[in-house]
């Protein structure tokens, strides 16, 4: 979440105002709204709820109504934490459910409508830069190669980067939810 915020292009906009930035994975969602207090951005408000979105995807390549059903209870929850923020401040990606469900366009319109907002569904190398990113920014400056590799519900990103740059992404289609299944 922590990549999404300083990498976006919602953090470079007006400081003086909140921002947010909502992570719709396959496994949980993660809103993060954060205000700038100085170089870094500080967290003033967040939610993170299991929704399982991408339950039973790799079977059958749609996302069940039970998983749209909760995924949509917990965007109800979280559209009130968006409401009083400014529209430009405000970042929403889907990922590796949205990428892969062959019914992702109609639940997309739902969950749009819901929050107010457009969603981004974004590629699994993006969602690795991202991590990758975020992983940069919580270590210290040294000069070394990192491999980082994030486990999620429908996908596995990995990434070799030197110091900030990533030199090499992948994105690969098995997470935690498709390999319990």
């Amino acid at each position: 979440m922590r990549e999404l915020i300083l990498s976006s292009s919602v953090y470079q906009s007006d400081f003086s105002e909140p921002f947010a930035a909502l992570d719709l994975g396959s496994n949980s969602f993660h809103l993060v709204i954060a205000r700038d207090f100085g170089s870094e951005p500080q967290i003033i408000d967040r939610h993170k709820e299991m929704v399982r979105l991408g339950e039973g995807l790799e079977q059958v390549g749609v996302l069940s109504e039970a998983a749209k059903d909760r995924a949509l209870d917990c965007l109800g929850r979280i559209s009130q934490r968006l409401r009083p923020l400014p529209p430009h401040n405000v970042q929403i990606v889907g990922t590796a459910a949205f990428r892969q469900a062959t019914n992702s366009a109609e639940f997309l319109d739902q969950a749009q409508r819901i929050l107010g907002h457009k969603i981004e569904v974004i590629s699994g190398l993006e969602e690795a830069r991202l991590i990758y990113s975020a992983v940069c920014h919580t270590l210290e400056e040294r000069d070394r190669r990192r491999l980082v590799m994030d486990v999620g519900g429908a996908s596995t990103e990995f990434i070799v980067g030197h110091n900030k740059e990533p030199n090499l992404v992948e994105s690969l289609q098995i997470g935690c939810i498709s390999m319990t299944e």
